[in-house]
């Protein structure tokens, strides 16, 4: 419910052509739910929890979304394997 206007947002009228959500903006549309959802708050909860994990994408992560997983104290793995025939992230 939250997710689908910041898509939105993000194609529309800031021109990406792509909706997916980083895993920071993933993050505020969470803690936004969690005023009202209770069980948004027990995930904001359960973040601290990442601290000393292991995180592994089977891609290579943009540097917003590997910088996040290391704010949260995770340790981040990939593979070798870029998400689309881009060589590069923007």
């Amino acid at each position: 419910m939250v997710l689908a206007p910041i898509q939105h947002l993000k194609v529309e009228h800031l021109g990406n052509s792509n909706p997916r959500l980083h895993t920071d903006e993933v993050l505020i549309a969470l803690s936004m739910s969690a005023v009202t959802n209770p069980t948004a708050e027990l995930a904001m909860e359960a973040l601290a929890g990442l601290r000393g994990s292991e995180v592994h994408s089977s891609v290579i992560l943009s540097p917003v979304d590997e910088n996040v997983f290391k704010k949260l104290g995770a340790n981040v793995t990939f593979e070798p394997v870029y998400q689309t025939h881009s060589l590069y992230h923007k």
